[in-house]
């Protein structure tokens, strides 16, 4: 089977698979769940989750890789394995799934080798080592350039010669469904006055799209734009929570820090660049021609369609849906994942198995296609006004923003990304004197 085959849409798997569904055969994204008191890797397909563990215990993959790195408790082995590792095993998970293929899975017991995804707790599926956060879509930057210096040219001089980024916090990465607590830190005051301490009330989303890495390079060995899709293993949905008035005061001159580092939400699953083949696309012309290093031959720009829901906490008690306050699309990233990968390592950095790389913010030029509340509501002048009368210009506990990606294209079999959910908490001095108080 071809690495076309498996994304044939004509292809059927043998597992009931609803025509709506994220994870039809086409996709098999990997992620890590809990099953029998262990971390387990997993792939999905349609409702159901085909346990690796078990799958290479039965012995289904010896002529493809070692059992270890499919009964790990984290994805860092297999992906430091390769991708020619990452190719044939996605052709044997999709032989064995596929109607009219290998029956050893099937005739093995669903009983042992599947559980349903609603019956099991995901969890972050790599140990991240590094995480690093650019600020790749030009409508973004031009957007708070706008906001923030009103009256001088929106993009800095740097912006369209490389990906600029920083690095994040690795440790507060957290699976999809957890919970966040809002953050506190230094808070500006009016001129003359000293800065306050306190819970942050201009808490925000952010719409992002992050790639995970494989094998990784020597320290002082750049990875080559050509050599670039040999290290990236897949791509997933990623909020980078930001608390815009603790930013505002710390960022200079250094840049971000306690406003972005208390946590950053992402998707279960992992899809892999051989399941986004079928949806890859021409990105938007870069004026000026970028640097040598940084020139692609290739497409690189991926169509994904991507959302933001957003319910308060009185919508889910009065039953009123999540409602979608934002939609856009990836495939207007002026920098690329391949640009931003080689740019990173450009000095020589180290990346390893496992390290996130994200887009920055995600937003569109049209009317409610920005990926962050600072934009919609245009720092807080424009408020949004929900269906059930409510309005934002901030998030306020209690709410729960969903992000949401998939890819659709005539020809083509639908495939997703799942969610990328989070609660807002109360900050924890907040908590803490409502817990004292009911004492």
């Amino acid at each position: 089977m071809s690495g076309a085959e498996t994304t044939d849409p004509q292809l059927e798997s043998w597992i009931a698979v609803a025509a709506d569904s994220d994870f039809p055969i086409q996709n098999l994204p990997y992620g890590v769940f809990e099953r029998r008191g262990t971390a387990r890797i997993g792939v999905a397909i349609g409702t159901q989750i085909l346990d690796l563990f078990e799958s290479a215990e039965a012995g289904f993959f010896d002529d493809v890789c070692e059992r270890e790195l499919l009964q790990a408790p984290v994805l860092n082995p297999l992906l430091a394995a390769g991708r020619s590792t990452w190719l044939l095993l996605r052709k044997r998970i999709s032989a064995l799934l596929r109607a009219g293929g290998d029956g050893r899975l099937r005739e093995g017991g669903a009983e042992r080798f599947f559980c349903r995804q609603d019956a099991v707790a995901m969890r972050v599926p790599m140990e991240v080592g590094d995480y690093v956060d650019f600020y790749s879509s030009i409508e973004h930057a031009t957007n708070l350039g706008k906001l923030f210096r009103p009256n001088a040219e929106p993009l800095l001089p740097n912006w369209r010669w490389l990906p600029v980024g920083y690095h994040g916090r690795s440790s507060t990465i957290v699976v999809d469904g957890t919970a966040i607590r809002r953050p506190s830190g230094q808070r500006n005051a009016p001129a003359d006055a000293a800065p306050s301490f306190g819970a942050s009330r201009r808490l925000d989303i952010e719409l992002e799209v992050g790639f995970v890495t494989g094998p990784g390079n020597g320290l002082g060995e750049p990875i080559a734009i050509g050599d670039t899709r040999e290290h990236i293993f897949g791509l997933l949905l990623v909020n980078d929570w930001s608390a815009r008035d603790i930013q505002a005061w710390e960022y200079q001159p250094l840049g971000p820090f306690l406003g972005k580092s208390f946590a950053t939400t992402i998707s279960p699953w992992i899809v892999t660049l051989e399941a986004l083949e079928p949806f890859r696309s021409q990105g938007p012309t870069q004026e000026p021609s970028p640097l040598p290093y940084l020139r692609v031959d290739e497409p690189w720009a991926y169509a994904i369609s991507l959302a933001i829901d957003l319910q308060t906490r009185q919508m889910e008690e009065r039953g009123i849906a999540p409602e979608t306050i934002s939609q856009t699309t990836f495939a207007g990233m002026y920098w690329n994942v391949a640009q931003q990968l080689a740019h990173a390592t450009a000095n020589g950095a180290v990346t390893r198995p496992g390290d996130l790389f994200a887009s920055g913010t995600i937003s569109g030029s049209g009317p409610g296609s920005q990926g962050s509340l600072i934009e919609l509501t245009w720092n807080g002048e424009r408020p949004i006004t929900l269906t059930d009368g409510e309005s934002r210009r901030f998030l306020e506990d209690g709410d729960e923003v969903t992000l949401r990606g998939w890819c659709e294209r005539s020809g083509t079999r639908r495939i997703g990304f799942g969610c990328a959910r989070g609660r807002i908490e109360p900050a924890y001095a907040v908590a803490a004197a409502s817990i004292q108080e009911r004492k």
